[in-house]
């Protein structure tokens, strides 16, 4: 089984999501978008997303790149 997440070329941090990956690109390319609806939205966001949008928002202007790691299982 994989994970995904965000690793930050620059400052060598990761952070890693509960979320497939097509959604975290999706994050990452969209991420004006996910801020704006964060407005509006009473219920706040998954946890995922506010997650995934600080770790972007704190490694502004750096390299951000999709990152997999596999998980193993426990024998």
């Amino acid at each position: 089984m994989a994970a995904y997440g965000y690793h930050c070329e620059e400052c060598e941090e990761a952070i890693w999501l509960a979320a497939p990956r097509a959604e975290l690109a999706w994050l990452k390319d969209r991420a004006h978008v996910a801020r704006e609806v964060a407005k509006h939205v009473q219920a706040g966001l998954d946890s995922w997303i506010a997650d995934g949008l600080a770790f972007l928002d704190h490694h502004g202007g750096h390299s951000v790149v999709l990152t997999q790691r596999s998980e193993r299982s426990p024998k």
